[in-house]
Order: structure tokens, then sequence, then C-alpha cells
């Protein structure tokens, strides 16, 4: 039996926040940053094609040659420039090496070189840029100077001068990349730092006594680290580019060791007659550069805090 409305009372009634925002908290329940960031990449298709492709690509680079019957190394001087094949699924360079082996190889020469090209520059220009914004004075114009005088020389000018002193490899290249390759990552930093340190979260941290290594790492990197991550991916196809372009111009991998540059630097000389030697690589060079920056486009769209739902 209905109540009279003179008989109700408030428990009677629901009551609903005057607030909208109060009414979405009830009605939708708390996400954490990191999970919304994951949901948008999961709800993003070019996102997932390209992450699936750069993960097929990093699983044969890894098995592929353990599994192959071929060395990369493994020279058949009576087998040489054979075209694509069931026994050579890419064919056979000048030496009669197995292509297919040599291609996976060399992609697992190029990402290391793309991943450590990208993350130790950004690794060391988190680091300085952190201290030239954070601390200032001294510091901050040291950092800097360097840093102007730095960037007035093209980064090639660099790059090729390590390589003529270094050993050509890996590493020398992994190393040409990061000394030239921190000083934008660390100007950004430092452009970051000077806006997050004055912050009311930051002045709350320094009067209840954090020293400024903890103020750095546990309440400034964190908010700095999403933008970091996406340059991050943006640098590997650079770095790998970059390693192609050396090897092409004879300053990067030598032979019998190989990378997708290498492999396009020795198929350009055959080019006419055996154009497969070339397409292929660079077909893998282009396609995972530009899975790569799809990514990370992705990804930025992801991580930015003003796209949330």
């Amino acid at each position: 039996m209905n109540k009279p409305a003179s008989s109700l009372n408030e428990q009677d009634f629901v009551r609903l926040p005057a607030d909208r925002s109060m009414a979405d908290a009830i009605v939708r329940p708390s996400v954490s940053y990191w999970r919304d960031v994951l949901r948008r990449i999961r709800s993003d298709k070019v996102a997932i094609v390209s992450l699936t492709f750069l993960v097929i690509i990093i699983l044969m680079a890894i098995f592929a040659p353990i599994l192959s019957h071929y060395g990369y190394e493994t020279t058949d001087l009576l087998h040489t420039n054979q075209p694509p094949s069931a026994e050579h699924w890419f064919g056979t360079d000048a030496g009669g090496r197995d292509l297919w082996t040599r291609v996976w190889v060399g992609a697992r020469i190029s990402l290391i070189i793309g991943l450590g090209g990208a993350i130790v520059p950004q690794i060391i220009g988190i680091f300085l840029g952190g201290l030239s914004g954070f601390f200032g004075g001294w510091v901050d114009m040291l950092i800097m100077r360097i840093i102007d005088v730095g960037v007035c020389i093209p980064s090639l000018v660099y790059v090729t001068l390590i390589m003529l002193w270094l050993d050509a490899g890996p590493v020398a290249i992994i190393i040409a990349i990061a000394i030239t390759g921190w000083m934008d990552s660390a100007r950004v930093v430092r452009g970051r730092m000077l806006q997050f340190k004055n912050r009311e979260f930051v002045l709350a941290a320094s009067t209840l006594g954090a020293s400024p290594i903890r103020i750095i790492f546990r309440h400034i990197l964190p908010n700095i680290l999403g933008q970091q991550v996406v340059n991050i991916s943006s640098a590997i196809p650079a770095a790998i580019f970059l390693e192609a372009y050396l090897s092409f111009i004879g300053l990067g991998i030598k032979s019998p060791m190989t990378s997708w540059g290498q492999l396009c630097q020795v198929g350009s000389e055959f080019y006419r007659l055996y154009p497969y030697q070339l397409f292929i690589p660079g077909v893998f060079i282009s396609v995972t550069i530009l899975a790569f920056y799809l990514f990370g486009n992705c990804l930025r769209d992801a991580l930015d805090p003003h796209l949330r739902d």
C-alpha cells in the first residue's frame, strides 16, 4: 500500500549528488591511470597490429637463426646467388650464404642497436636534464652550455668520427648514438623539471624533509616518464635507420657479421641482377620502422591525460 505524501520521510528517497562529477564517480568505477592507458592501447587496432608485428619480428630474430639449418657465416660457393626457393627461403648471396638466416641475425643486431641507441641516450638525458632543471645555478649553466656547443655541430660528424675511431660493431654504434642523442632528451627533461619543481606536491615533500634525490625520482620523474617512453618509441626507428645508413656507407657492421643495413649495402652491389638481395632487407627495415612509428603515435595518445574519458 502506498504511503501518503505527508507520511514520507528522508529514508524513502534516494539522494543523488548535486555535483555531476560526484554522480559520475558513483556510476563509474575508479580506473587507475596505467589501467586506462592499457585499455586505450587494447582498443586501438593500429596499436595492436603494430605491436603484434613487432613481437613477431623480435621472436623471429631470437629463434629463427637457432632453428635454421644454415649458419649465417657458412659459405657454399656451389650455390651462390640462388633465388628464393624451398631450400633457401630468401635465396643466397654472392658467398652462397643463406639469406633467411642472415636476415634474422641482421634483425637481431638491428633491434639491439635500435633499443640500445634509444634507451641509453634517454637515460643519460633524463639524468643530466633532471639535475640541470632541479638544481639550477652553475649546474644548469654548465650542462646547458655543453648542450649549446654540442648541437652546433651536426650529429653525423660526431658519429662518423666515433665510428672511425672505434672498431665497427653494435657497441660502437650505440656509443656513437648515445654521445649525440642525449642532448635533445636532456633539454626536454630540463623543461619538464622546471614545470614541476615548484608544484605544491614537490614543495610539500621538500617541507617534510625529503632529499632532492627522493623528490626527483619519487615525485617528479613519474610525471615525466610517460613522455619519455613515447620519445624512446620514436628514437628506436631513428637508431635503426642510422645503423642502416652507417652500414650502407661502409662505417657500420662489417661482414661476416650482418645487419639489415649491411645486407642492403651488399645487395645494392647486385640489385640489377639479383634484386631480392636488396629488396628483402629493405622491406624489413621500412615496415619495422613504420610499425615503431605507428605504435609510438598510439602510445602517445594513450599516455595523454587530457584524452581520458
